[in-house]
């Protein structure tokens, strides 16, 4: 592929996924926005299921931009430094780099809670590294956190038989609970020490 058609297919796909992406955060934060999780859903998914499809929407749009900026490496070096010498794209690539981990310094600070969460939430501290996410089933929770699905339903109490191959997110849908009251569960669990 020639290379000008290469960057107009980046652009337009660019384009699309900063459009899209534009659309979930305004969709996450003025139509879903939080508190809304188990309560309202738009084509069948609720404000977490949304806000997957933004992370991955912009995820891909971060590789095109990396990919555009690859592209375009020679104009953006000769626009920065004002000519293409021996250094010039090392200093400006240095500079992109403590621009980008400036930008990324939010996700990569520590968690820091508030004393109104510490009163609502037990001290999760020593399991934060676990995951629980919506798209798990039952099973998968209980392998990932060693805390019997048998133990989560009887807390969590749903009616009816529940497999253990279903979705978290689909027990929570059908059963008006949300991710967090798993959580709880499991964290209750751990930290009694069973």
């Amino acid at each position: 592929m020639k290379r000008t058609k290469l960057n107009y297919l980046i652009d337009v796909l660019s384009y699309t996924f900063f459009l899209f992406l534009i659309t979930t955060g305004i969709l996450m934060r003025y139509v879903l926005p939080p508190g809304t999780g188990r309560f309202v859903t738009i084509w069948g998914m609720n404000r977490h299921d949304w806000g997957t499809i933004h992370f991955w929407i912009s995820a891909i749009f971060l590789a095109l931009m990396l990919l555009h900026v690859y592209l375009h490496w020679k104009w953006v070096v000769c626009m920065t430094t004002g000519k293409a010498g021996k250094w010039s794209g090392i200093k400006t690539g240095l500079a992109m780099l403590v621009i980008a981990l400036i930008a990324m310094a939010p996700v990569l600070s520590p968690r820091e809670y508030t004393s109104e969460y510490e009163r609502e939430h037990p001290p999760y501290t020593r399991y934060d590294e676990i995951t629980i996410s919506g798209s798990m089933t039952l099973s998968e929770l209980e392998q990932e956190t060693g805390v019997p699905a048998d133990h989560i339903l009887m807390a969590l109490d749903p009616p009816g038989n529940i497999p253990a191959h279903w979705r978290l997110r689909n027990i929570a849908r059908r059963h008006n609970l949300d991710m967090s009251d798993f959580r709880k569960v499991v964290y209750q669990y751990l930290n009694e020490g069973n």
